[in-house]
């Protein structure tokens, strides 16, 4: 495969894409199949999903997504730019990565990398030049998306940041579909009225699709004279703040127009990482950071969120092999099965306990029977998962440690270590 090459968009794509994914595009039976093993597989070691959407063009949503990227990176974090505007990408030009060659080895893509701490993936990578008209359907698009979630070298990210295009159409639709869990989405808006009322679809996006809104940024909010200092409102209303309070969400942050934004875009140089004392760039920064806190919030999960079992203890599973935490569940020989008092977060009682014959489906009904809401485990495979949250029981995974009371005292006052889940089958 080439740079100039993208598998299964060729002729035979209208009919692997209807196979797999249905007349229209959206999956039918996909998780079953190779390419979505490859994505699942993928994504399991991207801790955080982002979509930054627009319901309108030409409201800044590619300078807003990268300076997101830029200022997640800054506060230390590993960072994916998926850029999935297929007929319009910006990323490349925005970040000066328009003459990066592609590296492709085999079937698997490696991202461009910007610094220590962003990698990058674009259909403008593909393109001969950026003249190049991209005339797709819908099935082509998807089966783009899905190729760069599946083949692309990720890595282990703490952020996939996704740069969708303008709209609801087949582009976010698409990435909502295949991306698995998504835990928010950046709306971006200006503040006259006829962009809000096409955020407003964005908002109604979200919420049939089941997608958490972080929150709405409001960018060329306003003008700050360089030499006086005056305020000046063009767009006169305020529409993305009054947005934000309409449907409940935060504002995450307004961006003033300033002439540097314009010149750095141009010069393909992330605005925060130049201009970072100015308004603007302050914007940017409040903007990752609050996105940052809303996702680091998300991770923990309050002792008042774990349901007690029906006679009113919580009860905490983990799975051990040889006397200390499994890293696989699978592999686990016993469970360590301990009560916790939901009122006094203390440790109350103890069994370790044989489970029966590791079959599908059967460890999440024994579980449940055994009243536990809570299993801490070092590794567990997406559809065993699945399993245990279809029947109401949470599931954490990535636990560090080895002795089990140990484990749970540190899940209770919010002190346990996690890292990447060990089970990747």
């Amino acid at each position: 495969m080439s740079q100039g090459e993208i598998r299964g968009t060729g002729p035979e794509c209208k009919s692997n894409c209807t196979a797999n994914h249905g007349p229209h595009g959206h999956p039918s039976h996909a998780e079953e199949s190779p390419e979505m093993q490859r994505v699942a597989q993928r994504m399991r070691r991207v801790k955080h999903r982002i979509l930054v959407l627009s319901g309108k063009g030409g409201v800044g949503k590619s300078t807003v997504a990268v300076n997101l990227a830029v200022g997640l990176a800054r506060s230390r974090k590993q960072v994916g730019l998926m850029d999935i505007d297929i007929h319009g990408p910006s990323v490349p030009k925005l970040l000066h990565l328009e003459q990066r060659a592609l590296n492709v080895k085999g079937d698997t893509i490696v991202p461009i990398t910007v610094g220590d701490r962003i990698k990058v993936m674009s259909i403008g990578f593909f393109l001969p030049s950026e003249d190049v008209a991209v005339i797709w359907r819908g099935p082509r698009k998807y089966g783009l998306i899905q190729q760069f979630l599946a083949d692309v070298e990720w890595g282990d990210l703490d952020v996939l940041v996704v740069d969708s295009p303008p709209g609801t159409g087949d582009e976010p639709l698409g990435v909502a579909q295949l991306i698995g869990r998504v835990d928010g989405a950046v709306i971006v808006t200006t503040p006259q009225q006829v962009a809000v009322l096409d955020v407003r679809k964005c908002v109604t996006f979200c919420e049939q699709l089941d997608v958490p809104i972080l929150g709405i940024v409001e960018n060329m909010s306003g003008f700050v004279c360089p030499k006086c200092g005056e305020r000046f409102d063009i767009f006169k209303s305020r529409g993305g703040e009054n947005l934000a309070k309409e449907v409940g969400v935060p504002l995450l942050g307004t961006i003033p127009i300033e002439p540097e934004i314009v010149a750095a875009c141009d010069n393909g140089e992330p605005y925060l990482d130049n201009y970072s004392y100015t308004d603007a760039g302050r914007a940017f920064d409040g903007i990752a950071q609050s996105i940052l806190k809303a996702l680091v919030e998300s991770e923990r999960t309050p002792e008042t969120d774990t349901p007690a079992s029906p006679d009113g203890i919580m009860r905490i599973a983990v799975p051990m092999a040889e006397g200390r935490l499994c890293a696989h569940f699978g592999h686990c020989e016993q469970f360590a099965l301990i009560d916790v008092d939901p009122d006094t977060k203390e440790i109350i009682g103890k069994q370790e306990i044989e489970p029966p014959p590791h079959e599908p489906g059967l460890l999440p009904q024994w579980i449940q029977e055994q009243g536990v809401t809570l299993v801490l485990a070092g590794g567990m495979g997406a559809r065993a998962q699945d399993f245990f949250r279809q029947r109401g029981i949470t599931v954490i995974v990535g636990a560090v440690g080895e002795e089990s009371e140990r484990v749970v005292r540190e899940y209770l006052d919010g002190s346990l270590k996690t890292t990447k889940n060990l089970c990747d089958h």
